[in-house]
């Protein structure tokens, strides 16, 4: 995936309505045999209710979008298998944390989660508990990942106004960037003494980048061309 942009944003103003998926509909005995044999090997993923996107614009600094509920499962099946219905974006936020230093902290997923082996800033799939009435809240949702993944709470870090979108095909990343008054290492060090605590982690590891040279191939395209445009623009 090469046909990716970075576009700065004011604000986000999604709405979740009623809408039948017909991938969903259509392909259900097909999704519901692929999330089984999902399970076989990671018999922890949860088939819950998440948001996706069909429908969005962009004007005036503000990001405006229609969002549906529909299963995980279709989901799983939909990005699984390259995406089948253009029209439909999996729209989400990420936690962009970066230490005093400039050093950006991303988590190595876990292997027991749907991106196990990836390398990403924290997030998650826009579920029912990110709408507040039918709208939907990625900047609660934002916080939410972050202590559920770090440990860290809005008190650790500041967020800086607006969004950075980044449009990478199927995928709508919508990154808040979270600057920490402490090093990236110190972040770092506290971050992995949460996760040693913790039972199952969603995070098996955190990676610091500094620059270009800490480019990962496990960070997807999308990640990679953020860090890239923070970086060009520093």
């Amino acid at each position: 995936m090469t046909d990716i942009s970075v576009v700065p944003i004011d604000r986000l103003e999604l709405a979740c309505s009623a809408w039948t998926w017909p991938f969903a509909s259509e392909r259900r005995r097909d999704i519901d045999a692929h999330f089984a044999e999902l399970r076989r090997e990671k018999p922890e993923l949860w088939n819950g209710r998440v948001l996706m996107l069909r429908e969005f614009a962009m004007a005036g600094g503000v990001f405006r979008g229609g969002c549906f509920e529909t299963d995980f499962a279709s989901f799983l099946a939909w990005r699984d298998w390259g995406f089948p219905d253009p029209q439909v974006k999996n729209c989400f936020s990420m936690g962009a944390l970066r230490g005093s230093d400039g050093g950006f902290l991303l988590g190595l997923m876990a292997p027991h989660t749907a991106n196990g082996g990836k390398i990403y800033f924290p997030a998650g799939t826009p579920d029912l508990d990110d709408l507040a009435g039918d709208t939907v809240d990625l900047t609660g949702s934002v916080m939410r990942e972050m202590l559920e993944e770090t440990g860290l709470t809005a008190g650790d870090f500041v967020a800086e106004p607006g969004w950075l979108t980044v449009l990478a095909g199927p995928r709508i990343a919508q990154m808040k960037i979270l600057n920490a008054p402490v090093p990236a290492a110190e972040l770092r060090a506290r971050i992995l003494e949460y996760l040693a605590r913790e039972k199952q982690p969603e995070l098996a590891s955190i990676h610091v980048a500094h620059g270009p040279g800490d480019l990962d191939p496990r960070m997807p395209p999308f990640v990679t061309a953020f860090l890239s445009y923070m970086w060009r623009g520093a």
